[in-house]
């Protein structure tokens, strides 16, 4: 589908192909990306998604399995999602598995649990990006897309993270609370960040068969007020039970969310016309800088731009100073990881392989050769269980150099964006838009493990001089001697490549970060240097954008 438009508004597509015109014409090449993005929204058929948030236990899962009339999702007494599951309309039924690596594979219904719940896949050892499922029984909401998410304020460290992690793509947010508990801080918190992301928060009281229709009243009254006070704003509170007897109390949430999927083209519209809005200002202010230096003598024109583009925001300093960030960031990502490796896993791994080892050796039969084969296929397949367990579970704990150099750059950034747009106000007397800069994040790829050798010297290839009634006890010990230093290798070798990883990827927000201070200087550079005689241009194209934010 692509974008609806009203007939008695400006096309937004219309306004985007003014706003490429014109950077291409004054050179304005730091709103490329936002243009690229930007034009994604005209030929895509967007999703709306419905974030089900709230605390572990709130009763998120049961109630997606209630209006989808399916129990696709797990529910149970401890904490049992792991990892995000989204939910939509689709032609016949189907669920695919996303993995970290890129891999997706189709599953059966009756698999999705070994893939999300925490049972079977404990710590999302499976590796685990996104369950992606398709019901037609989700017909009634067309055009939204649910997401069950692990909760908050679980035991579990990762769910929490996960969850978090998820709340800027929600496009409306539903947060389940659970009536045997009171609104609570941690409720009030992730209200007010989702607030941050999006205008549609909706407040659900789940399992409310515990309670009492006067209870029910005075709970909604308490819940009401308090968000009332902490926000000063109105909330929906919803009424929701999966017990069949309360089957009133299921309508109303069904009916919101239908609401929602029948009202999609006016939401998704209006998250348009908001980018719009954003990128035509910014374009505008550009021109104004434009026009402000049109005029001016070549002389006042260098002037106003050794005054804009001074010392603080030199390419060159800033480039050195984000190289450091970079560099200092690097060369701490081998340490963070091994030492989280050395102190967590060394000792426990050692100690479960040499148990290991010694429960499977008395079923080893054959000479020297044939007993060296199998001690080193049991290491080969061991150490590559435990290294790929240990990056499918832990990997999140090797990102601390990668978080650090994200937020060192990030405010590095901010920080020339800042000095950029004071020079220019300060100079001009022009106070452009802001403009959010945002790191795109690739997760670094698992490695592979690796597996060391027996001997330093085939002693196994003179089997015939070692008979094992005499000699096996000797190699027995020599292979359980051997599991610290494989263990130390292995766990070595997997920082090392976690390393390479990370590091590489540290590389990509270096360069992006400075690819985006160089588009500005160019753009601010090239505006300013722009020849004598365009004013009367520039101010139509000023006149025609300020008249298509106002029509859009």
């Amino acid at each position: 589908m692509e974008y609806q438009q009203d007939s008695s508004r400006k096309d937004p597509a219309d306004l985007l192909a003014l706003i490429g015109d014109i950077c291409s014409a004054y050179h304005i090449s730091s709103l490329n990306r936002q243009i690229d993005a930007c034009k994604g929204l005209f030929v895509e058929n967007p999703l709306i998604d419905v974030a089900i948030l709230g605390q572990f236990k709130a009763g998120k899962s049961s109630f997606i399995n209630s209006f989808i009339g399916k129990p696709v999702l797990p529910v149970g007494v401890i904490p049992v999602t792991t990892v995000i599951t989204r939910l939509q309309y689709g032609a016949k039924e189907r669920a695919a598995v996303s993995f970290f690596d890129g891999k997706r594979t189709e599953v059966d219904f009756d698999e999705i649990e070994e893939y999300i719940s925490e049972a079977k896949n404990k710590a999302n050892e499976k590796n685990v990006d996104v369950v992606d499922v398709e019901l037609p029984s989700l017909d009634p909401y067309r055009g939204l897309r649910f997401v069950d998410t692990p909760g908050l304020g679980s035991i579990f460290k990762y769910n929490t993270e996960i969850s978090q992690e998820w709340l800027p793509e929600a496009g409306t947010a539903i947060v389940a609370i659970s009536a045997d508990r009171p609104l609570s801080e941690n409720d009030l918190n992730l209200i007010h960040e989702l607030m941050g992301y999006t205008p549609n928060v909706v407040l659900l009281l789940t399992k409310v068969d515990l309670l009492s229709e006067a209870q029910q009243g005075e709970m909604v009254n308490f819940m009401r007020s308090s968000l009332k006070g902490e926000f000063n704003r109105d909330f929906k509170v919803l009424l929701y039970s999966t017990v069949s007897e309360t089957e009133v109390y299921r309508r109303f949430p069904d009916q919101i969310l239908m609401n929602l999927s029948r009202n999609r083209e006016a939401e998704f519209n209006g998250i348009v016309q908001h980018k719009m809005r954003s990128l035509a200002r910014q374009c505008q202010g550009y021109l104004e800088i434009a026009l402000k230096t049109a005029t001016q003598a070549d002389l006042d024109r260098e002037e106003l731009k050794r005054l804009i583009l001074d010392e603080k925001v030199n390419y060159d300093l800033i480039r050195s100073e984000i190289f450091l960030i970079a560099r200092d960031a690097k060369l701490q990502t081998r340490t963070l990881i091994a030492t989280h490796l050395e102190s967590n896993h060394q000792g426990l791994l050692t100690k479960k392989s040499v148990d290991k080892l010694k429960e499977a050796m008395p079923a080893w039969k054959g000479n020297l050769w044939r007993l060296t084969r199998q001690y080193e296929e049991w290491l080969m397949e061991t150490m590559t269980a435990e290294m790929d367990h240990i990056s499918r579970t832990e990997y999140r704990q090797f990102f601390g150099s990668l978080k650090k150099a994200h937020s060192s750059i990030s405010r590095s950034i901010e920080l020339f964006r800042g000095l950029l747009d004071r020079n220019i106000e300060k100079a001009l007397g022009i106070r452009l838009s802001s403009m959010d800069w945002v790191i795109d994040v690739s997760e670094p790829a698992h490695p592979d493990v690796a597996f060391t050798k027996t001997f330093d010297f085939h002693f196994d290839l003179l089997w015939f001089l070692f008979p094992m009634f005499i000699f096996r006890g000797v190699f027995e010990k020599h292979f359980l001697k051997q599991i610290p230093r494989v263990v130390e290798i292995h766990l070595s070798r997997l920082a090392y490549q976690w390393e390479v990883r990370i590091n590489r990827t540290i590389d990509e927000i270096e360069e992006q970060a400075l690819r985006y201070v160089g588009d500005e200087l160019s753009t601010i550079d090239a505006i300013v240097s722009q020849t004598v005689g365009d004013a009367d241009d520039i101010r139509k194209k000023i006149q025609e954008l300020q008249k298509d934010i106002a029509s859009i």
